[in-house]
Formats: structure tokens, C-alpha cells, sequence
């Protein structure tokens, strides 16, 4: 009865790994019970996950070739394009929200379009693989023509909310009106507003397959350091369009998504990212703490923080634990 904070499964958002194939089911060695699957067994994911209660997933691909402008990401018949209508045909009642990133499916690695830092012109992209040695940056304006696209793909087969993660300047303005012309204006953004360059994204790096081949994405990911830049990047992509905005990681920065809570007055979500996934499986398989009790416990913080919408690898898990 006098329980403040409630955490039920419609609070949980699904992530998956769609990858090429057919009954494809690899496990990620840095996550174990977390997997790469083909889109059969997706559908039987998400499947399962909504008969638990869980309400929503989001979709992260693994295509089958990499090129330096993220063709795989905006292919009419990409793999997160097939997983989508696969999962709409098999259990039309999921919220399927799709991620829009470019890591995935660049060569390189990166999340966005990259240029020598010199000697090139300022805005010449580069159109073949990056040479080892030479230094690179991002190059924001090309990424976003190529976020648009890749946004108004995934809404045409059939993604319920488009969340762009890429943390490039101006890319929710960009997808918003690349939507709208598209005639898909009741399509909702959820922005990742707040992503903090982290030591705990690894394990997803090696689950999707995006490792940078060269320097990092300090440059255009946020210093774990900076609240007032967070609060400031969030009320950015909410003038821009945003309907919904993330803090992601999400236990290193509860501190984040409570100011966002009391700030901002639209949903505010959550990404436990794989680092902390991984912790609790390596604590919990040596026995150090009650792995039950644990997620339970991490993911009510979550909650009380004031994330309304929680990604989490542990969402089936902890449905059940829930029912």
C-alpha cells in the first residue's frame, strides 16, 4: 500500500540483435543468455517477451555487408526493415521502436559519415575504407541526410517509434521533417538526448558488431562529467521535435534522469546498458550477489529516478520475476 515507486512490465522496452540467416541463435560471450538472432527467431523473442506483459523492443542490426555509407541501415530490405514486418505479421500488438544509428552498418565503425582531417576539403567525405594511420572526424551534416533516410525506411516497414542514437547535431530536426514529408507525422521520435560517452557500452560493441576501427566517439558523445550540458542537449532535441528523450547509460547517471524528470515534462526513458548487464551476470555466476534480487533492485532505481521507459536485457527475466 505504501510503496512509492512501481515497476510493471509495461515500463520495459526489449533490445534485440537481428542478424543474417535462418535459425540463427549466437550468444554474445560478454552477455551470456543475451543473443544475435535471425529474424525467425526474433519474431519468437518478441513473441515471448509480449506474452510476459512487455509492451515494446527496439531493433539493432547486423547486416551482411559494411560500406562507408551505411547502406544496410536505409536498404529498403535491411535487416531490421524484414525483422520489423516479420514481428508486425506474427504479433501486430508489439511496439517495435527502431534504433537509428550508423555504427552497425559503417565500415569504419563509426556512427556517422567520416573525412581526413586533412588534407582534404572541409565536407569531403570519405569514399573508400579509411586508411590506418590517418586522422578522421565526423562529418555532421552528410550523417544526417543519411539518418533521414535511414528513419523514413524503417517507418515504411512498419517501426512504431524512431529512436535515433547517433548524437549528432541538429538529427532530430532533420528526422522529424524527413518524416513529415515522408507523410509519416504521427510518427514519434524518442531521442537519445543524453548519451554519455561510456566505458559501459563493450559488450554491446561486441553484440552488434560497431566497434570504431580508429579513435573513439568522445567527440560527438557527452562527457560523463557535464549535468547542465545534458539538461541543455535534451531541451535542444525537445524544441526540435523530440516526443520522448533517453539518458543512457542509465545507473551511472540516475542523478541525470532524475534532473530530466524534474526539468522536462515529456516521458523520460532509460537505456541499463550492456556493461551493467554483464556485471550482474558475472557477479551472480560466481556467486557473489543474489542475481534476482539485484536486477530487481537496479531496475527499481531506475524507476525511482524517474524513467517511465526502461531498455533492458533483463526484461523477460524480469517479468517474470514481476508476474
Amino acid at each position: 500500500m505504501v510503496r512509492e515507486t512501481r515497476l510493471t512490465p509495461e515500463n520495459f522496452v526489449y533490445p534485440l540483435f537481428v542478424c543474417p540467416g535462418e535459425g540463427v541463435r549466437k550468444e554474445v560471450s560478454s552477455m551470456p543468455g543475451v543473443f544475435n538472432l535471425s529474424v525467425d527467431e526474433t519474431v519468437k523473442e518478441a513473441r515471448a517477451a509480449h506474452s510476459l506483459g512487455v509492451p515494446a523492443l527496439i531493433l539493432f542490426g547486423l547486416p551482411e555487408k559494411k560500406d562507408e555509407v551505411a547502406t544496410g541501415a536505409w536498404d529498403e530490405n535491411g535487416i531490421v526493415q524484414r525483422a520489423t514486418r516479420a514481428i508486425k505479421a506474427e504479433v501486430p500488438d508489439m511496439v517495435v521502436i527502431g534504433d537509428v544509428c550508423l555504427c552497425e552498418y559503417m565500415s569504419h565503425g563509426h556512427c556517422g559519415v567520416v573525412k581526413p582531417s586533412s588534407p582534404r576539403p572541409l565536407g569531403a567525405a570519405v569514399a573508400s575504407p579509411p586508411v590506418a594511420g590517418t586522422e578522421y572526424e565526423i562529418v555532421n551534416d552528410a550523417t544526417l541526410e543519411l539518418l533521414s533516410r535511414t528513419s523514413v525506411s524503417l517507418a515504411r516497414a512498419g517501426i512504431d517509434i524512431i529512436a535515433p542514437s547517433d548524437m549528432m547535431d541538429g538529427r532530430v530536426a532533420a528526422i522529424r521533417k524527413a518524416l513529415d514529408q515522408a507523410r509519416f507525422e504521427k510518427t514519434p521520435i524518442l531521442s537519445y538526448a543524453a548519451k554519455f560517452a561510456s566505458a559501459f557500452y563493450g559488450p554491446f560493441r561486441e553484440a552488434a558488431d560497431s566497434t570504431p576501427q580508429f579513435g573513439d566517439r568522445r567527440s560527438y558523445q557527452m562527457d560523463g562529467a557535464n549535468t547542465r550540458e545534458a539538461m541543455r542537449e535534451i531541451a535542444l532535441d525537445i524544441e526540435e521535435g523530440a516526443d520522448m528523450i533517453m539518458v543512457k547509460p542509465a545507473m551511472p547517471y540516475l542523478d541525470v534522469i532524475a534532473a530530466a524528470r524534474g526539468r522536462f515534462d515529456v516521458p523520460v526513458a532509460a537505456y541499463q546498458v550492456s556493461g551493467e548487464y554483464a556485471m550482474i551476470e558475472a557477479a551472480s555466476r560466481n556467486n557473489w550477489i543474489d542475481r534476482d534480487r539485484v536486477i530487481m533492485e537496479s531496475l527499481t532505481s531506475i524507476r525511482r529516478a524517474g524513467a517511465s521507459i526502461i531498455l533492458t536485457y533483463y526484461a523477460k527475466d524480469a517479468a517474470r520475476l514481476l508476474d
